[in-house]
């Protein structure tokens, strides 16, 4: 084998070993990132899962507000048809006198 040929083939291999070198720190560093992006992503869902468990107690206490409005206004509506019922009896008795 001539040793121009046998210079060719090494510098082939060695561009090859470069290459394969230069492959290996590429897929280290995509393992890296896809481990960091993991990670991030995990913590966007538990930030997530606590702002709906946030949201949906805002809900809850939202309902019990509305339900407490609602029985305040049905008191306030029957305390009013009272006042009403006794200023229409009162005014019946002053005018019938």
């Amino acid at each position: 084998m001539p040793d121009e040929e046998l210079a060719q083939r090494v510098a082939r291999l060695e561009r090859q070993v470069a290459d394969l070198t230069e492959r290996s720190a590429d897929a280290a560093a995509a393992r890296v990132l896809a481990a960091g992006a993991d990670r991030d992503v995990a913590e966007v869902r538990a930030e997530l899962r606590a702002h709906t468990g946030t949201l949906n107690a805002l809900r809850e206490d939202q309902i019990d507000l509305r339900d407490e409005m609602r029985r305040g206004f049905a008191t306030v509506n029957t305390s009013l048809q009272q006042i009403v019922t006794l200023l229409e009896v009162a005014g019946r008795g002053e005018g019938g006198a």
